[in-house]
């Protein structure tokens, strides 16, 4: 269990012991409280009441004598009996409702009442004689009922006054006897919640005290270099985790002084290795730059021949792209002749037809001819002449029919050779159309080989910026072999301060090889400059 978890149980039972103690004062007092109440709001009251009813009764008794000794009163008094009367019962009635204590309270309220009634009848009846001239009977009515019954009425009245008297000093001895407990309990109980209080903040304090002393010892071991000392603590609060830390940061630091005494004779081999190493280092560096500086000269050759590459795939560009555009014009002359051909090739379907019509023509000349000749024929020597007449125009018609057959066959030659020719036409068009498209791809891949030589241009320049970097960068890297050389030099001479620095530290096992029967020369101070050289050594 953790400290703050012992304190917070602490606090915790203290308070819960401070709540017990205040809930056993308030229930004491409740106690003490409920008896005084019970003594002043019933006993006393009851005391009251029955004072006034015996105040009443002897105010009716002393009325009545009165009443037998002054008979010019007598007329005044009955209305003060019946008041007196009233007065008593009121006090009886007000006793019955608020002032009952308990069964013997309440059959002695009952006795009064009787005797009250008993004395209320004898008065009745003795005042009831007064008057009738007959003093014997009226003496012996008030000496052997009034009076009997009136004494009789005083002993019932303070039989029950006495009652409750007793009523009342029982419960102020209870009170009394409750509140001299109650001091004793709370008194008890506060003396015992303190002492549990004090015990357990003693234990507490002394399990701290000793814990906090064993991890100052194991510090202070520490702080003198010496780190053989035995850390165990079972607890698991906070001491407990401050020594399981204390334990491992001292674990810690003789794995790491073992380590770092162990690796220091391995430092100093490694220096010398490394020093040795530089020297090589610097040798093939050396030779390196040479090279890389011969590289850098060749590689400023074969820029500028690059260079020249590209601006000559650069007038290539131009003039395939010069060829493409005569290439295009040159196809579109042949688009145009195409359209010419097919023009004529249409014109001479057109005469073609006319020639056949002309022919059709001559064709019905001819049989016109041939009808009119025969009916020249008919008519005889009336008709001869228009028969010469028809012998012409049918010798022309025929000729006509022989030019139109001549001009059509000339005409027909000439649509299909106008039709080969077309055709032909529109072949070179489509040979033309290839052309310029191999023209265009050509043109196409000379300017991706121009911007792929430029390309290469810029590349192979910044090759040669690179491998002029790093012909700066060897040069450098010389440099800088020179200093690690120098480094490596530095860092055997820290390797020796770092024994001696480390030689001050006491470690298990430098223990266990002296109780072995070894010997160890006792740690001693480092020195100042060895113990920040020490400190200033990367982790």
């Amino acid at each position: 269990m953790t400290i703050a978890k012992k304190l917070y149980l602490l606090i915790i039972a203290v308070i819960l012991g401070l709540c017990a103690l205040t809930a056993l004062s308030i229930y004491q007092s409740h106690r003490v409280s409920e008896a005084a109440s019970y003594s002043t709001q019933n006993t006393v009251p009851s005391i009251l009441a029955l004072d006034q009813a015996i105040e009443s009764v002897y105010a009716i008794r002393l009325n009545v004598a009165r009443y037998f000794i002054e008979p010019s009163a007598r007329e005044k008094i009955f209305p003060v009996l019946e008041v007196l009367h009233e007065k008593t019962q009121a006090a009886f009635l007000k006793y019955e409702k608020d002032c009952i204590s308990d069964a013997k309270d309440e059959k002695l309220l009952e006795q009064d009442r009787a005797a009250f009634a008993a004395y209320e009848k004898a008065r009745h009846q003795t005042l009831a004689l007064v008057g009738n001239g007959q003093p014997s009977e009226l003496s012996r009515a008030r000496e052997e009922l009034l009076v009997p019954a009136g004494n009789q009425l005083m002993k019932a009245l303070t039989e029950h006054k006495q009652y409750n008297e007793q009523l009342g000093r029982q419960e102020m001895d209870n009170a009394a006897s409750i509140l001299q407990s109650s001091i004793v309990i709370t008194a008890s109980v506060s003396l015992l919640i303190g002492a549990m209080v004090a015990g357990a903040s003693l234990l507490l304090v002394r399990l701290i005290v000793s814990s906090l002393r064993h991890a100052t010892h194991v510090a202070d071991a520490i702080s003198r270099y010496d780190l053989t000392s035995k850390i165990d603590h079972a607890e698991r609060d906070e001491i407990g985790h401050l020594m399981q830390a204390l334990k491992r940061m001292n674990d810690s630091l003789c794995k790491i002084i073992g380590s770092v005494g162990d690796s220091t004779s391995t430092i100093q081999v490694a220096a010398g290795e490394i020093a040795s190493g530089n020297l090589d280092l610097s040798s093939r560096t050396e030779a390196q730059a040479g090279s890389l500086e011969e590289t850098a000269t060749a590689m400023g050759q074969l820029t500028a021949t690059v260079r020249q590459n590209a601006d000559n795939a650069h007038q290539a560009n131009e003039l395939a792209a010069s060829a493409s555009a005569i290439a295009s014009q040159a196809g579109d002359v042949v688009n145009e002749v195409v359209v010419t051909m097919d023009a004529i090739h249409a014109s001479s379907l057109k005469i073609v037809g006319i020639i056949s019509v002309i022919d059709g023509i001559a064709f019905q000349t001819n049989i016109l001819a041939l009808n009119a000749a025969v009916e020249a024929a008919r008519a005889g020597e009336q008709g001869r002449g228009f028969a010469v007449v028809a012998s012409e125009v049918r010798s022309l018609a025929q000729r006509s029919a022989a030019a139109a057959r001549e001009i059509k066959e000339l005409i027909d030659d000439s649509v299909h050779k106008v039709g080969a020719g077309s055709h032909l036409v529109a072949e070179a068009g489509n040979s033309m159309e290839k052309v310029v498209h191999s023209v265009r791809r050509v043109t196409d891949i000379v300017g991706e080989i121009s911007s792929a030589s430029s390309e290469q241009s810029a590349g192979i320049e910044q090759i040669h910026q690179a491998i002029g970097a790093m012909d700066d960068a060897t040069q450098q890297n010389a440099a800088l072999v020179e200093q690690a050389a120098a480094a490596s030099q530095s860092l055997q001479e820290q390797a020796a301060h770092l024994v001696e620095a480390v030689g001050v530290f006491r470690l298990h096992r430098q223990a266990q090889w002296i109780a072995e029967g070894g010997q160890i020369q006792a740690p001693r101070e480092a020195p100042a400059i060895a113990q920040s050289e020490a400190l200033a050594l990367p982790a």
